[in-house]
């Protein structure tokens, strides 16, 4: 998936929100924010990638799931190669994400053990 001209025009600004983000966290909570942060952007992908196929929760019923499997066998197969060009598409932008999480999950609670800790 290659990045557009709009993508690339919008790049600096989410960088700078980005850059916002984190930096908010760190005067918030120190380097332990910081993990914190990357928990939770850890956590909130890992939940879009589970339920990528249906929902997914323990308050769902069996047949909730039943219900999902009946209606993906009745998808055309044009419908469910729309359904795997989105899940593709976004795929990029979940590893993204993910190597994110674990950069500020590594750094900020190595950093909160290294030097917060006494």
């Amino acid at each position: 998936m290659k990045m557009t001209r709009i993508d690339w025009m919008l790049l600096p600004i989410l960088v700078g929100v980005l850059a916002l983000v984190v930096y908010g966290a760190f005067l918030l909570g120190g380097f332990f924010g910081l993990g914190l942060l990357g928990l939770i952007i850890g956590v909130i992908v890992q939940r879009i990638e589970l339920e990528k196929d249906g929902a997914v929760s323990n308050f769902m019923t069996t047949s909730l799931y039943a219900e999902q499997i009946k209606a993906q066998e009745r998808m055309t197969r044009a419908e469910k190669a729309e359904l795997r060009a989105e899940q593709q598409a976004t795929e990029r932008y979940r590893f993204v994400a993910k190597v994110v999480s674990a950069g500020l999950v590594i750094l900020g609670f190595g950093f909160f053990a290294l030097f917060q800790l006494p």
